[in-house]
């Protein structure tokens, strides 16, 4: 087995916390006349994109992405609550300054989740299952609210170890038990893994780690690019990125993978407005701007192209969609596009407001 990084001969201990169904469970919290019942976050009967759903949603076959109009055939008797981003994010600095009361090697991934490196603590504990448990506690005591977390010596397993209790609960996976648990696991189960690339992998005889193994890493690379390599090492417990606390946003963007490749211009402009529309909703509730926009298209082969504008004003929301367009626009694509992207850059924004900012987890696949 690959030995994991180390740092003064110290396996290193990351925790990754996720709350539970963070915004649905707000609401609940708020409105005890919810709690028990199906409800979600964002859109209504008629219109909309299901933002977050709750447990008893859940049941009902109901997630997040989903349109509201389909959710409300699921359940009749669902309960529609408006996004309130000012009370998550009042919540989530709660839940932060509890983090920091344990290290101060925190990255926070969005309002509701976060790794931490607790290899070396401000309590002075050795253990990390002891740790997490008393984050959970303290959470649970100070909003409210549960969460889960998941303890590894590394970012990818910890992500995926919380997973694994969901909810109100936490796992860990020891290093000596990684490739062991990796080759079990289901390849739909890999944090990173989507359901468009899970269902690529099933077709070529890949449902579990242990296949995954078994293939070469020219292999994988063929089939998934860039992407084999991460595919190749994660299944083999290796995965060196680091904690990286305060990091302050680069870019925003959003993406969606097609079931089937797209072909024509007009079946791509058609595709690509949604997720104009769903970066624009990114944008909006985290109030950035950027000069950069820059269009992605990956190929049916897997090769990825880039196209990018820089203005010298940062544009509104129509200029935006026309550069789009235009970018969409300004070559012949050559081969039929399985991925379209669209993204800003060159973002108007501060480390401050970064660690306040907040991103609607709507998933387009992968």
């Amino acid at each position: 087995m690959p030995q994991p990084y180390q740092e003064n001969n110290a396996v290193r201990k990351i925790i990754h916390v996720d709350m539970d169904a963070f915004y649905a469970s707000v609401e609940q919290l708020d409105h005890p006349e919810w709690r028990g019942k199906p409800l979600v976050v964002g859109g209504n009967e008629a219109r909309g994109v299901v933002a977050a759903a709750s447990y008893e949603a859940r049941k009902f076959g109901i997630h997040s992405a989903m349109s509201s109009a389909l959710a409300a055939k699921k359940c009749p008797q669902l309960i529609f609550a408006k996004p309130r981003f000012d009370r998550y994010k009042e919540i989530s600095l709660q839940i932060r300054e509890i983090f920091y009361k344990y290290t101060d090697l925190v990255e926070p991934l969005s309002l509701d989740e976060a790794f931490l490196d607790v290899t070396e603590n401000k309590m002075g504990l050795k253990s990390a299952i002891l740790i997490a448990r008393q984050i959970r506690e303290k959470i649970k005591s100070k909003t409210g609210l549960n969460a889960s977390a998941g303890i590894s010596y590394n970012k990818f397993l910890a992500k995926t170890a919380s997973d694994l209790n969901k909810p109100n609960g936490q796992a860990v996976i020891l290093p000596e038990e990684a490739e062991a648990f990796l080759e079990k696991l289901p390849i739909g189960k890999f944090f990173g893994i989507g359901k468009v690339t899970a269902e690529k992998m099933q077709k070529l005889g890949i449902h579990s780690g242990k296949d995954l193994k078994e293939y070469s890493l020219q292999f994988l690379t063929k089939k998934f690019g860039k992407s084999g390599l991460h595919y190749f090492n994660i299944v083999r417990g290796i995965h060196l990125s680091e904690v990286q606390p305060h990091r302050v946003r680069k870019s925003l963007s959003a993406e969606n993978t097609f079931e089937k490749d797209l072909i024509s211009l007009k079946e791509m402009e058609n595709q690509l407005y949604p997720i104009f529309e769903e970066l624009m909703r990114r944008i909006e509730k985290i109030g950035i701007k950027g000069r950069t926009i820059t269009l992605k298209l990956k190929y049916s082969d897997f090769t990825l192209q880039t196209r990018s504008k820089t203005l010298e004003q940062y544009p509104e929301k129509g200029m935006i969609w026309q550069i789009g367009l235009e970018l969409l626009r300004q070559e012949e694509i050559p081969k039929p596009v399985r991925l379209l992207g669209l993204g800003i850059s060159n973002l108007n924004i501060t480390e401050e407001q970064e660690f306040l900012g907040s991103q609607l987890k709507i998933p387009f696949e992968e």
